[in-house]
């Protein structure tokens, strides 16, 4: 399975699959849609409609690059708030028309540079987590690589949540939980490994619904396998979700977040005495 410090290593692979290489191998016809019509278009996420397997769906995704003009153009991953704004934009365009929502999440974290901040990141990234709360179209998130903070969570509310085999999800990257508990962003593969943050602890704890496999040593080694996988996922969890009312998919919604992170007086979680 590997600890989560060697998942660390397989998700920062060079060659691991972003979101620009799996879009055109699992949809039809995607169409970019830009900006936020507030301020800016924010190339660290991109988003717009697209044909899967014949049915209309949005797709929001963080973007990656792997080179460094490829990062300077997607800000290393790391959205503003114009992004989360253009997500929410298409998130209720997709509500409008009933589409399906798919957000593919990766990244280490919302930027937080002053400009960011002086432009409302914190606003941004709490509307999205409270209106996407209330979209009335089924929503399915998928953790591909890092899912870090509140730059993840504002794109992993949803009715279903899956993580790539390999991916992880955290309240903080490592390299800032080693930073505020050790004040040395040298030790985040020790941090990785204490902080339960695998996709395989993220199901026992449930937060996370499915995992995903990935081809033996990670998703860069057979790209188009792993596209074969996802894609075989969305299937099944839209063919899942579809046969729900919309009132009952709300309230699962609801309390599938409400009931993250139960516990007793004991300290254990409730959960797992369930």
């Amino acid at each position: 399975m590997g600890s989560a410090s060697e998942k660390l290593d397989i998700i920062r692979t060079k060659g691991r699959p972003t979101a620009l290489d799996y879009i055109p191998m699992i949809f039809d016809d995607f169409h970019e849609m830009h900006g936020d019509r507030i301020c800016a278009d924010d190339g660290a996420i991109m988003g717009g409609v697209a044909y899967f397997k014949g049915m209309p769906v949005t797709v929001i995704a963080q973007v990656k690059g792997r080179t460094l003009e490829e990062n300077q153009r997607c800000n290393f991953g790391m959205p503003h708030p114009e992004g989360y704004r253009k997500a929410l934009r298409l998130a209720h365009q997709a509500e409008k028309f009933h589409r399906p929502i798919i957000c593919l999440v990766d990244t280490s974290g919302a930027f937080c540079g002053v400009e960011a901040e002086k432009r409302g990141q914190g606003e941004a990234i709490a509307r999205s987590i409270m209106e996407f709360m209330e979209i009335k179209t089924q929503v399915i998130s998928i953790i591909m690589g890092e899912g870090g903070s509140g730059g993840a969570l504002a794109m992993s509310v949803c009715d279903e949540l899956a993580m790539l085999e390999n991916a992880i999800y955290s309240v903080i990257s490592p390299r800032g939980f080693a930073s505020i508990l050790w004040k040395d962003a040298s030790r985040e593969r020790e941090a990785a490994d204490i902080m339960h943050i695998t996709a395989q602890d993220l199901k026992e704890l449930k937060v996370c619904d499915y995992i995903i496999e990935e081809p033996g040593g990670g998703a860069h080694n057979d790209p188009v396998q792993m596209a074969e996988n996802i894609s075989e996922y969305i299937f099944s969890a839209l063919k899942r979700n579809l046969q729900k009312g919309l009132d009952e998919m709300l309230n699962e919604r609801y309390n599938k977040f409400r009931t993250i992170g139960e516990f007793d007086e004991t300290g254990e979680s409730a959960n797992a005495s369930k």
